[in-house]
């Protein structure tokens, strides 16, 4: 049921169209989320106490049959939203919210196409958003890029980070503080609201990672392994610091709040369920993961500069009965994938906020890379059930990286490749992205020298990205790993423009699947992060034809 402090009205003719007034009491704007064919669920926060009226049209002026639904609004700080059904598929949807002030915002939204169409569907996916290095000017051109939705891929905002709207404040930790984060990345900073302009644009998807409670925690770890968390439970998911921020976020998204059964695993029995799955008729399917709440306590890092450390990781990261996932979440997502593969679904899109992909030991700990035996039971589930065009999409590392995938079934043994790639997208911004991050840390530990570093800084962007691609792929090739690129690859993926490696901007990446033929693009576009506010422009694009 959907948790809503709402009054739900029936079908209702339109009203004449309501002229804009000021966002003063509406500062977030207003959001859709949870499309399907037939319904959508309608968000917005207020700062006026009362009734919010929404209308959903499928007319810009609101004439002709308009639904109109109320909800309640009686805390400033919560959020309200309602669910619009039904609706037609495959249609363009306009809608508007009206607080008790008069403030008016709209927005649009479109359903997603009937189970049998063969649709064009254009998506796009970033994560990353800080509020101490706002405006977002790096996603200012997906507002205007006709997305059938956009996907905030984790780290959505940064809890454990001093920002302007609580300068002192090292962590978030009442409910109201971690509010008071989210209020602030999709409120207006400097005349421009980047984050709230584009979730009015189009549908919005939305998964948390750390920061949306605390940088690298482990939510199936017993609380006693992180002292940020209260010992009243048996997993850091049953602390109040994971429920306040967990909570915050699922307010400030257009989610409906889900919650786990009894599933045969307390880490996850009657826990809250963030794991989607949002099909776009025959075109796609997206299956959106948490893989923060459920994971077992990172692996102590390897030193990439001893190999006995570097030999203990990777065996320990093999144990079978260490989880990122859960197993109710790795069923959840094997039993989708098979079903989509069945159904005739031609692109299935896994949305993982840490890499699957390998980069290496180097801060291995937090991505799957930790988790090893997990990730070769969803890879080999996926090769040997022969699920055809997988796509991994992560964020996280604050760059792109594009690369296909294979699997070991021990450490040591030989690389099983699989016909699927992942990439690595975001951030909206983040300070420093991967690339001179990455470099950094790599004269820090001796990897490369001071001429080395010097050379690196002297390069322009693209010199730079050919720099840390030739870094990672350092630490890829003495372990068997497939080095950065589809160059070569079983896959039939054209390089368009640009390179594998884009991780000197701020940005994001869309996903176009042609209808007729059903090949994909992807395009990622990013800013300087000097200049975040200059118009966003092609960092890489590349096609892949579907099996």
């Amino acid at each position: 049921m959907l948790h809503l402090a709402s009054i739900v009205c029936a079908f209702a003719l339109s009203s004449a169209p309501l002229a804009p007034l000021p966002v003063d009491t509406m500062p977030n704007l207003v959001a859709a989320g949870e499309v399907t064919p037939y319904s959508a669920v309608l968000w917005t926060r207020t700062t006026s106490f009362g009734l919010v009226h929404f209308w959903i049209s499928e007319n810009a002026q609101f004439q002709g049959p308009t639904l109109h639904r109320i909800a309640l609004s009686l805390n400033p700080k919560r959020p309200v939203k309602v669910l619009a059904t039904p609706l037609k598929p495959g249609t363009l949807y306009y809608y508007k919210a009206k607080d008790s002030a008069g403030t008016i915002v709209s927005g649009t939204f479109r359903s997603a196409p009937a189970s049998h169409a063969n649709a064009h569907v254009r998506f796009g996916v970033s994560g990353d958003s800080r509020g101490d290095v706002m405006p977002f000017g790096s996603v200012s051109n997906a507002v205007d890029a006709d997305l059938d939705f956009f996907v905030m891929l984790g780290d959505t905002v940064y809890a454990d980070v001093p920002s302007p709207a609580q300068p002192g404040l090292l962590q978030a930790k009442t409910l109201d503080e971690f509010r008071l984060k989210h209020d602030e990345v999709l409120s207006s900073f400097q005349g421009i609201n980047g984050l709230g302009e584009l979730r009015r644009a189009t549908a919005i998807m939305a998964t948390i990672d750390d920061h949306e409670v605390t940088n690298d925690f482990a939510g199936g770890a017993h609380p006693s392994t992180n002292s940020l968390f209260d010992l009243t439970g048996n997993f850091i998911n049953e602390t109040k610091l994971y429920g306040n921020g967990v909570r915050a976020f699922v307010e400030y998204y257009p989610l409906i709040p889900s919650y786990y059964g009894f599933t045969g695993d307390p880490r996850t029995t009657l826990k809250r369920k963030l794991y989607r799955e949002h099909r776009y008729g025959k075109q796609a399917v997206v299956l959106m993961l948490d893989a923060r709440s459920f994971r077992d306590v990172a692996l102590p890092p390897a030193n990439p500069l001893d190999p006995s450390s570097v030999q203990n990781f990777l065996i320990s990261a093999f144990d079978p009965s260490r989880t990122m996932l859960s197993a109710k979440q790795l069923s959840d997502v094997q039993a989708d994938l098979l079903a989509a593969e069945q159904d005739g679904v031609r692109w299935k899109f896994v949305l993982v906020p840490e890499p699957i992909q390998n980069l290496g030991v180097v801060s291995a700990s937090d991505r799957f890379e930790g988790y090893a035996a997990e990730r070769t039971k969803l890879l080999a589930f996926i090769a040997q059930n022969q699920i055809k065009n997988v796509v991994f999409v992560a964020a996280d590392i604050h760059g792109s990286l594009v690369n296909d995938l294979s699997y070991q079934t021990a450490p040591g043994q030989p690389q099983i490749p699989i016909k699927a790639f992942e990439i690595t997208t975001g951030p909206v911004a983040y300070d420093a992205p991967f690339g001179p991050t990455v470099v950094g840390l790599a004269f820090q530990l001796g990897l490369i020298s001071q001429q080395q570093f010097d050379l690196y800084n002297s390069l322009p962007t693209p010199g730079k990205d050919a720099f840390v691609r030739g870094l990672v792929d350092q630490q890829l090739l003495p372990l068997g790993y497939n080095p950065i690129g589809l160059e070569g690859s079983s896959l039939s993926a054209t390089l368009l423009e640009g390179s594998y490696v884009a991780t000197h901007v701020y940005g994001w990446s869309e996903f176009d699947i042609e209808a007729s033929s059903g090949a994909l693009t992807v395009t990622t576009f990013g800013v300087d992060p000097d200049f975040p506010l200059a118009q966003p422009s092609v960092q890489q694009r590349f096609r892949v034809l579907p099996q």
